[in-house]
């Protein structure tokens, strides 16, 4: 277990037991956390309309008033809980601000908006290998073209594990507990995904080192 989530894990007990200060820092301690996931899903398009820090203002607003039903029977650890609350007000803006009348797959199948072209690309990045050479730094960009595709026929289940586990940079116990599945089927998504983009690049694949 990550010092973090041993920490939280603390926090949700003396929490639970009536320590105001440990509600406290108990809310204030995943806020880095939350702005990467919200930097992640969020989206130029969306930004541009709302701050995400009052999306994680908002967030942490309601998890104050959901605070002691989760408490009292915890559905999930806290920050896969507290992240979901992010996910939910995260795809309501989506719905309301970008697509009023359109409805993807994405969203319906998650509840949450798709993930933004940008945040694709920089996961393709994330997983070619880096070189400093100027004719390197091109090939580099050549394959990230090739690797948006290559994720683009990835499963759903599988290109978002890629997402939890190389964007928005979680353990996998949080990644299986986000997606209600085991640690193991976390492992095997994972290994099946990089395997198909290493069938893809070839030496020019980074895999889990980034």
């Amino acid at each position: 277990m990550a010092a973090q989530d041993f920490e939280s894990d603390q926090l949700v007990r003396r929490a639970g037991q009536g320590d105001l200060a440990a509600r406290q820092q108990l809310l204030l301690q995943h806020q880095q956390r939350l702005r990467q996931m919200i930097a992640v899903r969020m989206g130029r398009r969306l930004a541009a309309r709302i701050d995400p820090s009052d999306v994680i203002q908002e967030t942490l607003a309601e998890a104050v008033q959901q605070l002691s039903d989760y408490l009292r029977n915890p559905p999930l650890p806290f920050y896969p809980w507290l992240r979901q609350l992010a996910s939910k007000r995260l795809a309501d803006l989506y719905r309301r601000h970008i697509q009023a009348r359109k409805r993807s797959v994405c969203y319906e199948d998650h509840g949450a908006p798709p993930l933004p072209d940008e945040s694709a690309l920089d996961l393709a990045g994330r997983l070619v290998a880096r070189g400093n050479s100027p004719s390197a730094r091109l090939r580099r960009e050549e394959l990230r073209s090739l690797v948006q595709t290559a994720l683009a026929q990835l499963p759903e289940a599988d290109r978002e594990v890629l997402v939890l586990r190389h964007l928005e940079q979680l353990p996998t116990a949080d990644i299986a507990a986000i997606l209600g599945v085991t640690e193991g089927t976390v492992y095997t998504r994972h290994l099946r995904a990089l395997e198909r983009l290493r069938r893809v690049l070839g030496d020019d694949f980074a895999g889990d080192e980034t």
